[in-house]
């Protein structure tokens, strides 16, 4: 336990002229205000302000912020009144130690209304003057040290929220080695098996890092010494919680994680800065993009240092930060290395107090916002700036980066989910699946037996897992279907020599045939052909003499052209292609050809011909090739009925969506999908899906339906 006599000689250290008789009139009022209460540990209470004064103290906080750290339960839990502090100590510490009163009870319940009003009422604490949070901070810092005395609930409550709020905001308010211990007491709680696990592996290794450390601060101090500049080497083992997530952000074991070690070097000047990392660079080898100038372009919390990593001594990675004095006391410090000291009591605040304005930001954001959840977003989003904190239906926590989607939150559950996904609702609605997920959003997955992701969720995922999880299927699942088109396809040729596929496979050939195309296996072949990358009759080259192939397929193009049209007619998908014979046709989904649009075919690998629409955006913006663009044409004599989209806008008024409906009815049209929202100036979106015959049917619809009283305006949707 710290006694009253070290937190007064650590002030009177950094703070010669303090009021030390005003901490010592604190000290005995909270001794009186706190006798014969006692801690869950058995400790007397009086431990807790003292401790909670301690850390203020190793913050270097002014004499009022520590004079309200040994009062700062008091008005809550003893019997001493906000006009008492008035009259013992003044206004600004009564003020101080009410507005810990008014959050110290703060309990972040599952509750949105009650968490979103508790952020609140702190953020407004802080936003009044800083040093409410501080000394939380500090009460927080020491309750945590403690934890162990509380049952498990308590614990994983206490940890949770010190993890999702309080260790973010020392983070915010560039507090470092606050935000370090918070991290590490959260884990041990949260984690508690992971936390033992990496404890007990650190800890095994521990002479190995201090051994590593020792020779390596020698190797920079002799590096410095005979450039002639002055500075001070230090090396540390990471926090806990950072290698951790390092661990999990990679996706590596760790005895597979190198850089656990960093090296702090401290020198009078920024000139010194850039000079000493031209130093390491010019000793060890970096590594590439592992290099971060927070000098140039210090992070929101104002933290400022050069950041390198590098090829070290002894051929491992190794983490160099490089900073002046003045930068050090702020990383270390934060907010609190801001304030200086006049005579008496009064505390000034520096001119860069004046860059924490995300502060003043939130409260004035906090006045306009009603719905709790737009204020969590509001708050947490600037406590987290580079994270998103999402929940499962449960309660459990799942962190993302900026930019994450449903998508990445169902392959974070389990590959199967995320195969599976086929919509998502956050908090008790259904999204579309790009939707970008917000701190504090509650995620719920939907999900199917037959469904298979698309190349498409690669644009829309942001986690690496997911992506690395989708790109396996789709890479599988293609390699299956090319493979079955490859067959397809060499079988129709193969067919026209006078044999099957099948007979072919059981001679030699088609093994001397994958050999001279690179192959190992028989099936690589086939499947590339399906994919493309070959055609069908490269390989029939391979298998049978020139002349006995010209022999077999030598036709008229008119046979061929006559041929083609009766494939197209058989295939019934309504397309003739011109130059192409036997590959499949697909309509695009982008833009929805009805016979009647002018199109183009594109020939894709392994999924034969796309049709598209000749003005569609993806065709404009892929810029193919010319030679995989083929001329096609609609046949006529196919009548197929096609899916197409188009939204009409109108009035929302009784009785039109009824009349929309059976306009499209008498039409002989079927209507297939249907999605009507209303928007908050009382205008109907109504999203249809339907079948038709050609353009000439759905221009006859949209015709009739923007006649309809009321409707606003009629659309086809030709993009996704």
């Amino acid at each position: 336990m710290i006694r009253m006599a070290d937190i007064l000689d650590r002030v009177q250290n950094y703070n010669p002229k303090a009021d030390i008789e005003l901490i010592n009139r604190a000290y005995v009022l909270s001794a009186k205000a706190h006798a014969g209460y006692v801690r869950q540990s058995g400790e007397p209470y009086l431990t807790h302000p003292l401790e909670v004064a301690g850390v203020l103290s190793e913050m270097k906080m002014d004499v009022t912020t520590i004079v309200v750290g040994l009062l700062h339960d008091t008005v809550e839990d003893t019997d001493i009144t906000r006009e008492d502090l008035v009259h013992h100590f003044g206004e600004e510490v009564a003020f101080l130690v009410d507005g810990l009163t008014k959050i110290t009870k703060i309990e972040f319940e599952t509750t949105e209304h009650a968490q979103a009003e508790n952020l609140r009422r702190m953020i407004i604490s802080m936003a009044k003057d800083i040093r409410v949070i501080m000394v939380k901070l500090a009460d927080r810092l020491h309750n945590m040290r403690t934890l162990e005395y509380l049952n498990p609930e308590k614990q994983t409550k206490v940890a949770r929220e010190t993890m999702d709020i309080y260790a973010p905001l020392a983070n915010r308010l560039g507090i470092a080695w606050i935000q370090g211990e918070l991290e590490d007491l959260a884990f041990k709680y949260l984690r508690s098996e992971a936390y033992e696990s990496l404890h007990e592996k650190v800890k095994a290794k521990r002479k190995e890092y201090d051994a590593y450390i020792e020779k390596v601060i020698k190797v920079l101090d002799k590096a410095l010494a005979d450039h002639g500049i002055e500075g001070e080497v230090t090396g540390r083992t990471k926090h806990l919680y950072s290698v951790f997530n390092k661990m999990k952000a990679q996706e590596l074991p760790f005895e597979e994680i190198y850089d656990l070690i960093a090296f702090r070097i401290i020198v009078e000047s920024v000139k010194d800065c850039y000079g000493v990392l031209g130093i390491i660079h010019s000793l060890f080898k970096p590594i590439p993009g592992r290099f971060k100038d927070y000098i140039g372009v210090p992070k929101s919390n104002r933290y400022q240092s050069l950041h390198t990593t590098v090829i070290g001594p002894f051929g491992e990675q190794m983490e160099v930060q490089i900073r002046t004095k003045e930068m050090h006391r702020y990383a270390e410090d934060g907010i609190a290395a801001h304030w200086r000291y006049k005579t008496g009591t009064k505390v000034v605040p520096d001119e860069d107090i004046r860059r924490f304005t995300w502060f003043k930001q939130i409260l004035e954001e906090l006045k306009d916002l009603d719905d709790p959840r737009e204020l969590m977003e509001t708050v947490r989003t600037d406590l987290f700036p580079d994270e998103v904190y999402v929940f499962t239906p449960k309660g459990e926590v799942k962190e993302f980066p900026q930019g994450a989607t449903p998508i990445d939150f169902a392959y974070s559950i389990h590959t199967d989910v995320g195969h599976g996904c086929v919509g998502a609702k956050v908090n008790g609605r259904i999204v579309p699946l790009k939707y970008k997920l917000k701190n504090g959003d509650m995620v719920e997955i939907l999900t199917s037996k037959e469904h298979k992701p698309s190349k498409d969720w690669l644009k829309i995922a942001a986690t690496n897992s997911a992506k690395a999880k989708i790109r396996s299927l789709i890479k599988k699942e293609e390699r299956e279907r090319s493979r079955g088109i490859g067959e397809e396809l060499l079988n129709r040729e193969l067919k026209r020599m006078g044999t099957t596929l099948k007979k072919t496979l059981k001679t030699d050939a088609f093994e001397k045939a994958s050999s001279a195309f690179g192959f190992h296996r028989v099936e690589d072949l086939i499947a590339s052909v399906g994919f493309g990358k070959y055609s069908a009759r490269q390989v029939l080259g391979r298998l049978f003499p020139p002349e006995e192939i010209d022999d077999r397929l030598g036709q008229q193009e008119e046979i061929k052209i006559t041929a083609r049209k009766a494939a197209a007619q058989a295939r019934g998908d309504g397309i003739v292609v011109d130059g192409i014979d036997h590959l499949l046709v697909r309509f695009a989904n982008c833009c929805n050809p009805l016979p009647g649009d002018e199109v183009i075919g594109i020939i894709t690998r392994g999924r034969g011909i796309s049709v598209h629409t000749a003005d569609c955006p993806n065709v404009e913006a892929e810029r193919y090739d010319q030679d995989r663009i083929v001329k096609i044409q609609w046949d006529a004599k196919v009548k197929i009925p096609r899916t197409v989209k188009f939204k009409v806008s109108s009035e929302d008024k009784k009785g039109i969506l009824a009349e929309m409906t059976s306009i499209i009815s008498s039409n002989n049209i079927n209507i297939s999908h249907a999605d009507i929202r209303t928007s908050a100036d009382n205008i109907a979106v109504n999203t249809f899906e339907v079948e038709v015959e050609d353009l000439d049917q759905l221009h006859t619809l949209l015709k009739a339906l923007a006649a309809v009283k009321g409707v606003i305006s009629v659309d086809r949707i030709k993009t996704k």
